[in-house]
């Protein structure tokens, strides 16, 4: 397809989209700060406005018990297929402030990029795909399918009423595909789709044993204490020498990679090495024995151990055993696996390594699915298409280690496959001081979705959405 048009508008007005970008991006919307309540409605009610301005026919604010979702929608013919446009417009916190180089919400352009807090996550690549809307119905009058969007408010704080949301407008929200730009690919000239994310599940651990803080002169050897119970039972759940999660069943459900699956994985290209520094300059790596790093970080169900506590954490020395002790784990699960199964394995293996001399709680938090979108399903093809015409290289295949929760709920309640084209790259720093967002990469990515929308035009199914 032909995409001289469509490209010659994005250049004409790239200047333009980044100024606007530039606005966005100064409003704080902080959706974890209750103090940020009203920047995170001001965000909705830009984007909703920049979303008529771009060109889709109905654009408004979808209230829920905390804060606005904005959705629009220009429906061109009811035969035609139709995309859903998934991404947020709330932004993580700053702190630690004094770690910017520059003001966060003083969106700058240095050497290429535009540095703020949710350039990337995921301001900017919401921002992309209104221009590319945009530039179709400048330069074409029209668009060659129909397209809906949603865009929440409170994806940096679990999605926390997102489900209800999608329940409440199911038929409105009802698609062939779900486009998702909140991702990076996998490098600088590496175009990549992401295919898959790992689900989640949040357990919390509390050992108990004296009522009150102890003596350790006077109780020391014969009292347990609740940390050293709790550091055996945390100890239990993997075996150092292969790496695996010793959980009885644990393994049981996961869906082993087809030789070509393990041939995508294996097709993108990985620096041990630089992964180290990215790391944090670790001086290995670890994991499960048989599987290289990218598997294990991408396509394998992980164990960790997030956070740790009890005891006296102050200055100098306290001698004392603790009354209790802490800790929060959470596991990433892979296709097959069930946030509630896993759950309920790792909370029996925790109670079984449990000593007589104390007791232990084990509460359950929230979880979500893994989902996994065929790689040769149509909207995956013609999103390769896109980015390779873009980019004059093939797309590679990726899997998330990571989860996104709403495109999880997508699947399971709308059975809404989803695409996840997002054009950030892997220093960006999103969730961490001096952000930032490669003015090439957002240029880029909405000429891929230009084409995007032709392709996806062509490849999926075309059939009548009743719409109420």
């Amino acid at each position: 397809m032909n995409a001289r048009d469509l490209d010659a508008y994005c250049d004409a007005h790239q200047p333009r989209f980044v100024d606007e970008l530039v606005e966005f991006c100064r409003i704080p919307s902080i959706s974890a700060d209750p103090a940020h309540a009203g920047d995170v409605r001001r965000s909705a009610e830009r984007l909703a406005q920049a979303a008529r301005d771009a060109g889709f026919a109905t654009a408004e604010l979808i209230e829920t018990p905390g804060h606005p979702a904005v959705y629009a929608e220009r429906m061109v013919d009811p035969g035609l297929p139709t995309a859903l446009i998934y991404g947020h417009h709330d932004i993580q916190p700053v702190d630690p402030l004094e770690e910017w180089t520059s003001p966060p919400f003083e969106p700058r352009i240095v050497g290429g990029e535009l540095r703020c807090r949710g350039a990337a996550d995921d301001k900017g690549q919401v921002w992309m795909h209104l221009k590319a809307v945009q530039a179709h119905l400048s330069t074409r009058g029209e668009l060659p399918l129909n397209l809906k969007l949603v865009v929440e408010g409170e994806e940096e704080i679990g999605s926390a009423h997102f489900e209800q949301l999608i329940e409440a407008e199911a038929t409105r929200l009802r698609a062939d595909l779900c486009v998702v730009s909140d991702t990076a690919m996998h490098g600088r000239g590496q175009p990549s789709i992401c295919v898959g994310l790992r689900g989640v599940v949040a357990l919390e651990v509390e050992v108990t044993g004296p009522a009150l803080d102890l003596h350790s002169g006077e109780f020391g050897g014969a009292v347990l204490n609740p940390l050293e119970a709790l550091s055996r039972i945390l100890a239990s759940l993997r075996d150092p020498g292969s790496g695996r999660v010793t959980v009885p069943g644990f393994y049981d459900d996961v869906a082993e990679l087809t030789g070509e699956e393990r041939a995508q994985v294996a097709a993108a290209p990985f620096d041990e090495a630089a992964f180290r520094e990215v790391a944090g300059d670790v001086p290995a790596t670890f994991g499960e024995n048989g599987y290289t790093t990218t598997e294990r970080r991408t396509v394998r169900p992980t164990l960790e151990i997030n956070g740790v506590w009890g005891g006296y954490q102050g200055p100098g020395s306290k001698t004392i055993i603790p009354a209790r002790a802490g800790a929060k784990i959470t596991c990433r699960l892979v296709p097959r696996q069930q946030p509630e199964v896993i759950a309920s394995r790792v909370r029996a293996a925790i109670e079984a390594a449990v000593s007589a001399a104390v007791r232990v709680m084990v509460t359950v938090g929230d979880g979500s699915r893994p989902v996994l979108t065929p790689m040769h399903h149509p909207g995956v093809m013609a999103a390769s298409r896109a980015m390779k015409e873009v980019f004059g290289a093939d797309a590679y295949r990726t899997r998330a280690g990571g989860s996104i929760h709403p495109v999880e709920m997508f699947d399971r309640l709308l059975g809404l496959p989803s695409v996840l084209v997002g054009f950030g790259l892997p220093d960006d720093r999103i969730h961490a001081p001096n952000e930032k967002f490669d003015i090439g990469q957002f240029h880029a990515g909405i000429q891929v979705l230009t084409r995007l929308w032709d392709e996806l035009a062509v490849s999926l199914p075309k059939r009548a959405h009743a719409e109420s």
